[in-house]
Formats: C-alpha cells, structure tokens, sequence
C-alpha cells in the first residue's frame, strides 16, 4: 500500500501544501490551548455532578497546566530526535484519546487523574508546531505566519469559556461538562487525519541525546511549585508549602546549574545553551511568564466571579469572556497587521497601559454594581479595554521571542517558550483562584475580584518595565537564516 504522505518528488520548491500545514498546526494547537480554559465555567456542573470543591476545580485547570508546562522542553527536544512529524501526530493521538477519558471520568479524583495525562500528551503535540512551521515556510511568508500564529493562540485560550459555556448550557444529549471534553474528538480525528496525509515527513537527528535527568529536574520543580499554589489556601498555608516552594527554586537553580555542566561535557543539554544567551529570548519569556499568568488568572477570577458570586449559568458565563475575546481579536488585528512593524517594542509598552486602564475602569464598574440589577453590559468597557490591550502584546510579544532563535535552536526553544507560558498559567490559576477564594468564602465577590486586579496590576508593572529591556525592533527574518536557495526551500523529506 503506498505511503499517503508526500515524498520527495512529489515537492518542487517550497512545498504546495505549506499552508494547509499551518491550519493543522492552528487547529491541532488551539484545540490544547482551549482545553486548559474551557473548564473554567465547569465548576458549578463539576461541583454537582462529582463533588469537585474549589481545590479540586483548582487541580482539574492547574494540573492540567501542569503537566504540560513539566514535559514541553522534554517534548521540543523528542522532536528533534525523532522527528515533529511523528512526535506531532503521537501527541494529537494521545490528546485525542485522553479526552475521551475526560468525558468518561467518573469521580474528581480520576478527571484530575487524566487531565494529568492530557497535559502530558500536549506536551508532546505543543512544541511540534513552531518547529513544523519553520521547516516549512522562510522568509518574509515565516514572518506572516507568525503574525497569524500568535494572536491565534492568545485568542483560542480566551474564547475555550465561551465555547465551554455554551456546550455546558446547552447540555447537548444530556452530557452537560462532559461535553467540553468530548468536543475534542472529532477535531482531533480530523487533524489526525489531514496531518498523516500533508505533513511532509522529515527524519529527526538519532545523535540528539535526550536529557533525561535535565527533564526530571524541571519535572520535579514545577511540581514542588504549584502543588503547595494549588493547596496553600485551602490547607492555611502550612509549613511544608513554604518549604516545597523554596525546593522548586533549588531545583530550578540545580537544573542551570546541570544544563551548564552537560553542555561543558560535550553533551545534549535540554536547553540549547546558546538560546539563555541572547537577551531578546531570556527576557521575552520572564514576559511570557508574567503576562500569560496575570491574563489566565484574571479570565478565571471573571469567571468565578460571575458563576459563584452572581450565579450566572454556565453559558451565562461563558458569555461574559466574549467582550475580551472581541478586544482580544481587535488588539491582536491591530498589532499584527502593522503596529508592531512600525513602532516595535513601543507595541509591548502600549499593551500593558490598555490593560490597566482597562482594569481600572473594571475596578470602579465593580464597585458601582447593584446585585439586584447586574448584567454583563455594567462591566463590557473594562472587560474589553483590557482584552485589546492583551490582544496587542500577544500578537507582537511571540514575535519578539521567535526572532532571536535560530533554525538549530527551534526544537529547544519551542519547548521553553511554551512552558513557560503553560507554568505561568498554572501558577496565575493557582495564585488568582486563592486571592479570589480567600475573600470569596466570606461572601465579599466583589473584594476578591478587586484583589485579583491588584495583583494583575502588579505583574502588568513589572512586565512593563522589562519590555525596555528587549530590543527595539526584532531581528529582520533575513538576519536569523540564510536566503534558502530553491533545494533548500523544500523540506528534506524522507520514508521512515
């Protein structure tokens, strides 16, 4: 039987089918994108159907960040030892399947269970998209996609409550939050599909070595991190989360410290040694950190907010995020299609000024509200001004990071960049869902969002004041890779 997928003479110059590529990659990467939000407005549903308290909503949408954010490095690296393709098409699968075991989880203990391992199948499928999109596409089409790609994502996590909502609400054949889960497989299968068929096969490089005591090390840390964010509210704050949270900086520091000697060694480290040298790419992702943190978290306090403290329905909910998906959109348009271009860095400075003006303005409509009267039309300005401001630094800041990577880098630092982006998540879930609980339990919704916004400002402060430290303008594409000739335009495909 012949090998679907595309062989070398079948390819002349660039490869035809490069852009249906790029749509596998923005299906198959928001579809993970979505399913670390779109649990969001399951907590009342959850709380029924399996008992799940807040600690254990808490888990079900941290844990799953969790996971993901631990393995993504490992990931990045697999893929260039055993080629993205196969690892891209592993990890889709893997995604797919534990989906399914999301919808069929019959407890809380074993829907955490399996968002465990769904975080650890999109570790898998995650950073094989970048590195799939540079294998195919150079020049100035690269910087297209790439002003395509990154406010796709941003804006694919923000739209997965409303999406979630509205399945939720819906209780389309009486699945009701099962359905959030479910909602994968079809899209799953689908891509599985186009991929096997399109994707072009490359051979990964077998001399790669995988670092295996590197990728425990990070492991280990990111646990001893979230455990004691996730559980340090609900349990006081004993002790032993002080101390956990002190080990994971000794562990982190440990796994520099490692990369270092393994590189001095002349081994593969984890981390490509050369990318924690370049300011543009270790500064870019303390940002990553920063912001996706204080967006995540911020989007699930609304979410909290709206469903436990003025009992709005799943879909109700769900709802309430379409003004910052819509502000998320228009910000990203406007910063993609030609802002970032002509003023460079200056777009991450204006990002963050929106976003703070758009959480003071949230901050005042909050304290005007009438419990009474409440709908989601009192508090649209801020919701949006802040999602126009996250719009505009999402869509440049992914650009400003890429730009300073080189081709033989790309396995690595798509592994980082994305758990970066997945821990800080996780520790904004954790940090925002305690700050909100904290006042929450006393009955005051309004003081625990508010507190909630302080904090965001906060991180929007600093993030602010390290965007000087970036270049002002990111590197010109023809400044990161040589002019590819014709041969070198086609990926080099082979059978395996």
């Amino acid at each position: 039987m012949r090998d679907p997928s595309p062989t070398p003479d079948e390819t002349t110059g660039p490869y035809r089918w490069r852009w249906l590529i790029l749509a596998v990659m923005i299906v198959a990467e928001i579809m993970d994108l979505l399913d670390a939000s779109i649990v969001n407005v399951a907590g009342p549903d959850l709380e029924r159907s399996l008992g799940a308290g807040s600690l254990g909503l808490q888990w079900v949408i941290g844990g799953y960040a969790l996971t993901l954010g631990a393995g993504l490095v490992l990931g990045g690296r697999l893929g260039d030892r055993y080629g993205r393709r196969r690892m891209f098409l592993t990890g889709l699968a893997a995604f797919t399947t534990s989906s399914l075991l999301c919808a069929a989880a019959p407890n809380i203990q074993s829907l955490i269970a399996f968002r465990l391992l769904q975080g650890t199948a999109g570790a898998v499928l995650l950073p094989q998209g970048l590195g799939l999109l540079r294998e195919n596409f150079s020049g100035p089409e690269l910087t297209k996609v790439f002003a395509i790609f990154g406010p796709v994502l941003g804006l694919g996590g923000i739209v997965g409550p409303v999406l979630g909502g509205f399945l939720i609400e819906g209780d389309f054949f009486g699945l009701g939050w099962r359905s959030v889960f479910l909602i994968n497989l079809p899209i799953g299968l689908a891509a599985l599909i186009v991929a096997a068929r399109f994707v072009p096969r490359k051979a990964g490089d077998r001399t790669v070595r995988v670092d295996l005591t590197g990728a425990a090390l990070v492991a280990a840390s990111c646990a001893l991190l979230v455990l004691p964010l996730n559980q340090g509210q609900e349990n006081g704050w004993p002790l032993w989360t002080w101390l956990s949270m002190a080990a994971s900086a000794v562990g982190f520091a440990l796994f520099a410290i490692q990369q270092r000697r393994t590189a001095a060694a002349g081994r593969e480290p984890l981390v490509t040694p050369g990318l924690l040298r370049k300011p543009a790419f270790t500064v870019g992702l303390g940002g990553i950190a920063l912001f996706f943190g204080g967006l995540v978290g911020t989007q699930l306090v609304l979410t909290l907010f709206l469903q436990i403290g003025r009992h709005f329905t799943a879909g109700e909910a769900g709802l309430g995020n379409l003004p910052l998906a819509v502000g998320t959109a228009i910000g990203g348009a406007v910063s993609g299609a030609f802002l970032a271009d002509r003023i460079g860095r200056k777009v991450l400075q204006i990002g963050p000024l929106v976003q703070l003006a758009g959480a003071a303005v949230l901050w005042f409509e909050l304290d005007g509200l009438d419990a009474a009267t409440f709908s989601i039309g009192d508090i649209v300005p801020g919701v949006a001004l802040a999602g126009i401001g996250a719009g505009m630094v999402i869509a440049a800041l992914f650009g400003f990071v890429l730009a300073a990577v080189d081709d033989d880098e790309i396995g690595s630092a798509s592994g980082v960049l994305s758990a970066v982006q997945a821990v800080g998540g996780s520790i904004g879930v954790a940090v925002f869902g305690s700050v909100f609980f904290a006042r929450a339990e006393t009955g005051d919704f309004t003081g625990g969002f508010h507190g909630a916004l302080i904090v965001q400002a906060c991180l929007l402060a600093v993030f602010l004041a390290i965007t000087f430290l970036l270049p002002e303008k990111a590197r010109p594409d023809d400044e990161q890779h040589s002019t590819p000739t014709a041969s070198d335009a086609q990926p080099h495909l082979t059978a395996t």
